[in-house]
C-alpha cells in the first residue's frame, strides 16, 4: 500500500507509453482537492456549529463559509446568507487527506464496490458524494446524531476523462472495472 504521492510521482513512467508523453509535465498531477457542504435550511447554531467543526476534523483545515448568491424569496433565503462551508486541501494536507480517504475511508463504505468510472468529468476531474461523514476515523461514532453529507471534488491537469481515468487508477484510487 504505497502513498497517494509517491503513486503520482511514478505516474510518468507509467503512463508515457500508454499516451506518448514525451516529458514530466505532460503527465496528469494533483491540482487540489475540494471538500464541500451545504447546511440547508439548518438555522440551529449549534448544528452548524458541529458541521463546521468535524469538517475542520476531518480535513485538518478551517472551512470557509459560502454565502448565498441572490436572493429566493421562495427558500427564505437572503444573499450572503450562509448556504454551505467548503474546504479546499492543496500540497501535504491534500495527499494525507487522498490517503485517508482511498485506504481508510471508502472500504468503510457500506457495500463498497468501487467508484464509477462514468464520475470522471471531460476536464479529468472526479467528483463523488458521501451521504455519511461517519466514514472518516475521526468522528466518533457517538454522535450518529448529526449526520451529513458531503461533496468531494479531485482536480487534476489530466487533458481528457480516459487518461484521468489511467491516472486515478495508477495512483491508486478504486475505481469499478469497465462492464
Amino acid at each position: 500500500m504505497q502513498s497517494v504521492r509517491t503513486q503520482e510521482k511514478s505516474a510518468f513512467k507509467t503512463l508515457k507509453g500508454d499516451f506518448g508523453y514525451k516529458n514530466v509535465f505532460q503527465a496528469p498531477h494533483l491540482v487540489k482537492v475540494v471538500i464541500s457542504t451545504g447546511i440547508g435550511k439548518i438555522k440551529d447554531k449549534k448544528k452548524i456549529e458541529v458541521i463546521e467543526d468535524r469538517l475542520a476534523l476531518i480535513t485538518g483545515q478551517k472551512a470557509a463559509v459560502r454565502g448565498a448568491k441572490k436572493s429566493v424569496a421562495s427558500f427564505k433565503v437572503r444573499e450572503g446568507d450562509p448556504v454551505g462551508y467548503q474546504v479546499t486541501l492543496r500540497g501535504a494536507r491534500m495527499y494525507d487527506f487522498l490517503d485517508k480517504l482511498v485506504h481508510i475511508s471508502l472500504p468503510r463504505t457500506r457495500d463498497f464496490r468501487g467508484l464509477s468510472a462514468k464520475a470522471i468529468d471531460s476536464l479529468g476531474n472526479i467528483t463523488l458524494g458521501i451521504k455519511e461523514h461517519t466514514i472518516f476515523p475521526e468522528t466518533s461514532d457517538e454522535e450518529l446524531k448529526d449526520v451529513f453529507g458531503l461533496a468531494i471534488t479531485i482536480v487534476t491537469t489530466a487533458k481528457d476523462a480516459k487518461q484521468a481515468e489511467a491516472f486515478f487508477r495508477h495512483i491508486g484510487v478504486p475505481l469499478q472495472e469497465a462492464v
